[in-house]
């Protein structure tokens, strides 16, 4: 049996645009300079607290900018303009994976619960997963923590598990678990930082991803 560990925010699901405007939306009601765009995106995986420490320093208003993130997040996703677009094959990916009897699915996020609910609701993913770690319970990546919880609620051997991510914390986070890292191309890290972080391999596709877990 593989447990396969998926992260959502450059994985499975396309959500630059939602981060950086939703990070404009903190800093400009704070009145503190917007970060570029690569800035923006450096720092995607790591909690909200652990993000905004990273950009701003611990002497920065780090909480109330975690506040005014969530605020902004919960107020795109009434608008028309904004949408988490999942990455192509993401869907199809998750679906015959799920119906595989050899592996059993998870997920390892910096999302919230609630930012994962609202995810599983719109994809019908409910049933697909049998492990959710989030950062309301654990601390961010790359602690091995979520992925250590992972592994005791689905009795599943280190070795016969993967973490799916594609930025260097979750490469990390894999490295310290004890598991294998597998990157993935799309998303928000080069490919020598994900091989740098213990990547064994970088699927370009989620075809070559499924591959790869074969």
């Amino acid at each position: 049996m593989k447990l396969i560990i998926f992260d959502i925010d450059g994985t499975l699901v396309d959500s630059q645009d939602f981060i950086v405007e939703a990070q404009r939306r903190a800093f400009t009601a704070h009145g503190m300079s917007v970060p570029d765009r690569e800035t923006s995106l450096s720092i995607v995986g790591l909690s909200l607290t652990e993000a905004f420490t990273t950009l701003v320093g611990t002497k920065g208003p780090v909480a109330s900018l975690a506040d005014a993130y969530r605020s902004a997040w919960h107020e795109m996703r009434e608008e028309a303009t904004f949408a988490e677009a999942l990455y192509p094959g993401a869907l199809e990916a998750v679906a015959e994976l799920a119906q595989r009897e050899d592996i059993v699915l998870g997920i390892a996020t910096g999302k919230a619960k609630r930012g994962v609910k609202h995810l599983f609701d719109r994809c019908g993913w409910h049933k697909h997963f049998a492990t959710v770690q989030t950062s309301d319970d654990h601390p961010s990546k790359p602690a091995p923590d979520m992925i250590l919880a992972a592994l005791h609620e689905t009795g599943i051997d280190p070795a016969s598990t993967y973490m799916i991510g594609d930025t260097t914390y979750d490469m990390q986070m894999a490295r310290a678990a004890g598991v294998h890292g597998l990157g993935v191309a799309w998303g928000y890290h080069p490919h020598d930082q994900l091989r740098d972080a213990g990547a064994e391999a970088i699927a370009h596709d989620f075809n070559e991803l499924l591959a790869l877990i074969a």
